[in-house]
């Protein structure tokens, strides 16, 4: 994990060229992400309060929204402090806090889609075996779901209570951590990105064969289904398109930005600020992931889908009413106004 660090380590010309991406450019792009993403989950977990937790699949994408809406809700304190607003007080709380949510959060996130892909897996591959009718019983879902939440907290709620230490003269999220929480944020650390790859291998593994499976069901019932294909592929992949797009990115650059923090001086300034931008970009991706999440739901789940298709049709045709309504009106307006002519011109 990466926490808010104020020591000034760069060159004069890169600290004013990282404050105009960190503290004005970030803080915008968080800004417009935090309003699409209000919208759209917000409109997520309306759909979803109707939807009925039927299958395995519908709990899942429920606790992915609620992981999202937690992420959500750190956005407006990191746009506040990256503008530099809140003073010593709000980086207390971004370290302590607000931070220690957006990493459970993204990495719940993230065991949740490994669920669903092995969900999809045994349910398209091995939907004759037993464990394909284990897996898809909700009770097992729920259960699931309920651990993922246990065990993430257990090893994440730690960093927020173990950062109790004075404030420093030169303001550090690590300076603010005894030396069990040192060690408890390193710990911490390597179990999230050890989620991130066990999740990563496993979705390449279980989209890999489900992409085999399918091809190989067209191919057997020889017949036209392109359209058929399209709608398969696009339920399919969505889920791994989101997770490449937004999380490899971040996790493939904190390889050597790691490898820089802990041997900081094999590496120059330089190399240090463009590492820096590089984990601030790539984290913006990760970032980015919920306002992306809600294409999953919109194509992985029919009944989400169907739903929110509902909504947007009533939308419109309430709309369309008052129209209908004044032109009504206008068509007995008119008569009314005939029939009072034809009645004058009788007089």
């Amino acid at each position: 994990m990466d926490y808010i660090n104020t020591t000034q380590t760069e060159t004069k010309n890169s600290t004013n060229i990282s404050s105009v991406f960190t503290h004005q450019v970030l803080p915008v792009l968080y800004t417009i992400i935090c309003m699409c993403a209000f919208i759209l989950n917000g409109l997520a977990a309306w759909i979803f309060f109707r939807v009925p937790s039927s299958s395995a699949l519908i709990v899942y994408l429920k606790n992915m929204v609620v992981a999202d809406i937690l992420m959500l809700f750190t956005y407006p304190w990191r746009v506040v402090g990256d503008l530099g607003y809140g003073g010593l007080q709000l980086k207390l709380i971004v370290c302590r806090y607000t931070a220690v949510l957006f990493y459970l959060s993204m990495y719940t996130g993230i065991t949740f889609m490994s669920l669903i892909s092995l969900e999809r897996y045994f349910k398209i591959v091995c939907s004759t075996s037993s464990v394909s009718y284990f897996l898809q019983r909700v009770l097992v879902a729920k259960t699931l779901a309920l651990l993922t939440w246990g065990v993430m907290m257990f090893f994440m709620l730690p960093n927020a209570i173990l950062t109790n230490q004075p404030m420093p003269k030169v303001f550090s999220c690590m300076a603010l951590k005894s030396d069990l929480g040192w060690r408890w944020h390193e710990t911490s650390a390597h179990f999230n990105v050890g989620i991130f790859w066990v999740a990563f291998l496993l979705m390449v593994f279980c989209y890999t064969s489900i992409a085999c499976h399918v091809y190989r069901s067209y191919k057997r019932v020889q017949r036209d289904s392109s359209k058929a294909r399209r709608q398969s592929n696009r339920s399919i992949f969505s889920l791994l398109a989101v997770f490449f797009f937004c999380f490899v990115p971040y996790h493939v650059c904190r390889v050597p930005y790691t490898f820089s923090q802990r041997h900081k001086d094999d590496f120059s300034n330089h190399t240090h600020f463009i590492l820096f931008q590089v984990k601030e970009a790539t984290l913006f991706l990760s970032a980015l992931n919920v306002c992306l999440d809600p294409v999953i739901y919109f194509f992985m789940c029919r009944t989400f889908r169907e739903l929110l298709l509902q909504k947007m049709s009533s939308v419109n045709l309430k709309n369309r009413r008052p129209s209908n309504r004044h032109w009504v009106q206008y068509q007995k307006s008119v008569k009314t106004e005939q029939q009072s002519k034809t009645s004058i011109s009788h007089l």
